[in-house]
């Protein structure tokens, strides 16, 4: 086969973007800036690659096997092209700013992933989000929500769901038992997918034991989930440990002043622990569309390794992901005007271009292409000056 027929095909699940998603995208991503920046969250640009041992640092196996490897030709040391911001972020919280109170940072990028995260998705997303770093309260939790669902909204998205669990119930019915990370992983996973017999297998062969009121509240995890009767029914049939009950107080807080818009639908799962190793607290993920669109909660170990444990909260969000689930936007409205040399031709398109206007000049010979924009004025000549009219008008 001849090197040129394959030379345009690209990886797979990675595409080019044309111009009308490109737009929307560009768009999308300019509301998500501007309402970050509304909040008092400030613009930071981490470098997409970095010594993988900065990289990785404190991210566990699952973002190790996500991230693509090379080696720096200068210094010989292996590089990682980045799959998640947020271990950046927390880099420059510690180490570049070092602030004492309260910092808000936000991001856009790209990451790269080895393996797309579902069927049909890109393993080249653009991440958008938004951390809070140095506050402990729940003041913090609901910020990132609020943040995250407002710029949903303004992106249009209609019908939005909230869906919030807690790390810390689990831990704190397991505090005391000897467990491996990979017996650790094996619970979560079986809790994921309401496995009530690999739940009581591994339970069963724990080191160091289990109470029998703990293993009991595991298996209750599995039938909680749904809306806001969840936690009135998880405070009768969990063992009232500080920290079980202490979770739970959290969440219905949270959800009493999120669903207090009355348009968005809370929900809990109090199984659902995904990022259980990343997660030190409420875990968020928002759905709109019939898609899950923005993944988010607490992190605050997320900065030990970095030397600075601070409390950290926040989302992120694919653009990419986003603009598959909403309507096409319309064509872009423009003015098409004659392509010359004329000097008040050129003089009323440079007007027109700096109040904002879009001016496609049409090249001779190509009156008749279309393009990205809707070109619903032209720009003719009437009585020596160039004026605009509706194209609909034109002779």
């Amino acid at each position: 086969m001849p090197a040129w027929s394959s030379s345009w095909q690209l990886p797979d699940q990675i595409a080019d973007v044309l111009p009308s998603e490109a737009r929307h995208i560009e768009e999308l991503r300019r509301l998500f800036l501007d309402t970050a920046r509304s909040y008092g969250y400030e613009l930071v640009m981490p470098p997409l690659l970095e010594h993988l041992e900065s990289l990785l640092t404190g991210t566990g196996e699952a973002l190790d096997l996500q991230t693509f490897k090379l080696v720096d030709q200068l210094s010989g040391r292996t590089l990682g092209l980045r799959a998640d911001t947020t271990p950046q972020v927390a880099r420059i919280d510690a180490h570049l700013l070092n602030r004492s109170g309260v910092a808000r940072l936000c991001y856009c990028g790209p990451v790269l992933h080895t393996r797309a995260e579902r069927p049909h998705a890109t393993r080249e997303p653009l991440q958008f989000g938004a951390e809070i770093y140095g506050h402990a309260g729940l003041e913090a939790d609901l910020e990132a929500q609020s943040l995250a669902l407002e710029g949903l909204r303004a992106a249009g998205v209609t019908e939005l769901s909230v869906d919030m669990a807690d790390v810390r119930i689990v831990n704190s019915l397991l505090a005391g038992a000897r467990i491996s990370a990979s017996t650790m992983a094996l619970i979560h996973a079986a809790l994921a997918a309401k496995d009530a017999s690999e739940l009581h297998s591994l339970t069963a062969s724990l080191d160091g034991g289990i109470s029998l009121a703990a293993r009991e509240g595991l298996k209750a995890l599995l039938q909680l989930y749904g809306d806001e009767q969840v936690l009135v029914e998880a405070e009768k049939v969990l063992p009232p440990l500080p920290g079980v009950q202490d979770s739970l107080q959290n969440l219905k807080w949270l959800a009493s002043h999120i669903s207090h818009r009355g348009d968005v639908k809370v929900s809990f799962d109090l199984a659902d622990l995904r990022g259980y190793a990343y997660y030190s607290g409420i875990g968020f993920a928002i759905y709109g569309q019939g898609a899950e669109l923005a993944r988010g909660g607490r992190y605050d170990e997320v900065g030990a390794v970095f030397g600075r444990n601070r409390p950290a909260a926040g989302f992120s969000l694919d653009l990419k992901e986003l603009v598959r689930v909403l309507p096409p936007r319309p064509l872009r409205a423009a003015i098409c005007a004659p392509w010359g040399e004329d000097a008040g031709l050129r003089a009323a398109i440079a007007r027109l271009r700096a109040n904002g206007e879009t001016v496609v000049c049409v090249l001779p010979g190509h009156e008749h292409e279309l393009s990205e924009f809707d070109c619903d004025r032209e720009l003719i000549a009437a009585a020596g000056h160039w004026v605009l009219q509706p194209l609909t008008q034109a002779a």
